[in-house]
């Protein structure tokens, strides 16, 4: 009786929270991050349960056929929200029904070869298989695609191969003891069902929680760069040098990047083409700097690079490097063929190693960027005022 209501508890938390994935899928428009793929997977193994219920006890019958094709569907179906919620966009209909009309034929086999015993077997040592295979793939994941979800990612693991280890004692029962082991009345029965509500009332708010953190790490990340050219911003460069800083020691220095003359690209090209050589500088200024600097845009057409970890020397070359390869670089072409090219001053600022001096080390930077201006363009100038510039004036 107690293992009957709560099939029931788990219906209705199934059923209920099918509703909640689909609201919120709904609110999430282009990407529901595999909250339509939960819904489906809810609703599928509610409506198994369902069916458990209204079957009665195990035996041979459609609704048993139907209630165990359904278990495994939505398995798979928990299995694709999860993949797409890692940006995997597993397909989830076509894989459903083949999966569902396969399993019902297996289960016709099975039945006719071995009897009702055998094919209850077969689902728990399938489901005990396919929660083995997520453990698994969760356990991996610790290490690549899930490295910023570690703790919700070992409650999974713990839930999921508790769930596991129930299904492979109740395919010892079922060997053992036959189909009274699935007596409803039975203490496993009761201990099984307590554990699946408990993971009812577990799971989908942890994944909800999972999608809004996704969220809020989404609109930080849309907070710290720019939408243009995907490039840190200032709140982003500041909150990167921040945490780098708290990690290492060491003299960063910061480079100023300026386009030269971009207006002249604006006014006889059109912003449009504009915002595409910003898009190409940017590129190339990924390209260039060292693994582990940063770079930013700081607004209109002046970027940053900063060189962490490095003497004078080596900011000078990073320096003269992005010089170079932004002025030898096509950064678009017009509407007749005319390759568009720009040239950038650079101004590199003193040795800096705190958020406190990166105010000063911007004003050292613009002051050289700026001196370097009038003196021709194109060029480097370093925050000392007695050194040359590295490059000729063009």
């Amino acid at each position: 009786m107690i293992a009957t209501l709560l099939v029931g508890m788990l219906c209705v938390y199934l059923l209920s929270f099918t509703v909640m994935f689909l609201l919120i899928g709904r609110r999430l428009q282009g990407g529901k991050m595999g909250t339509d793929a939960f819904a489906v997977g809810n609703l599928l193994l509610g409506s198994a349960y369902v069916l458990q219920l209204l079957e009665g006890p195990p035996g041979w019958s459609a609704m048993s056929v139907a209630n165990h094709a359904l278990t495994l569907c939505a398995l798979l179906a928990y299995g694709v929200g999860g993949a797409r919620f890692f940006g995997r966009p597993l397909p989830l209909a076509v894989p459903l029904m083949a999966l569902g009309l396969g399993y019902a034929l297996v289960q016709v086999a099975v039945q006719w070869a071995w009897g009702t015993e055998a094919r209850y077997a077969l689902l728990s040592a399938v489901c005990a298989l396919c929660f083995a295979v997520m453990v698994a793939v969760l356990l991996v994941g610790l290490r690549t695609f899930a490295r910023d979800l570690r703790g919700e990612v070992l409650l999974f693991v713990v839930l999921i191969g508790g769930i596991g280890v129930l299904n492979v004692m109740k395919l010892a029962k079922l060997l053992s003891g036959g189909l009274p082991a699935l007596s409803m009345d039975s203490q496993f029965q009761t201990i099984f069902y307590v554990y699946m509500c408990s993971l009812a009332t577990i799971i989908p708010p942890a994944i909800v929680w999972l999608v809004l953190r996704r969220l809020t790490d989404a609109l930080r990340g849309m907070a710290a760069h720019d939408p243009l050219t995907g490039l840190l911003n200032r709140r982003g460069l500041t909150e990167a040098l921040d945490a780098r800083f708290a990690r290492r020691a060491g003299g960063a220095r910061l480079l100023l990047v300026d386009v030269d003359h971009f207006k002249h690209v604006n006014d006889r090209y059109g912003h449009q083409a504009g915002d595409a050589a910003l898009h190409a500088i940017a590129d190339v200024l990924r390209g260039t700097v060292r693994a582990g600097d940063l770079v930013c845009r700081m607004g209109g057409e002046e970027f940053a690079a900063v060189c962490m970890d490095a003497d004078d020397a080596t900011a000078l070359q990073v320096a003269e490097r992005i010089r170079t390869r932004i002025a030898d670089t096509a950064l678009l072409h017009a509407p007749g063929g005319e390759a568009v090219h720009c040239t950038v001053t650079v101004g590199v600022s003193e040795a800096f190693c705190d958020d406190a001096s990166l105010a000063r080390a911007m004003q050292t930077a613009d002051a050289a960027l700026y001196r370097g201006k009038p003196a021709g363009r194109n060029r480097v100038e370093r925050a000392a005022s007695d050194v040359e510039a590295l490059s000729p004036a063009v």
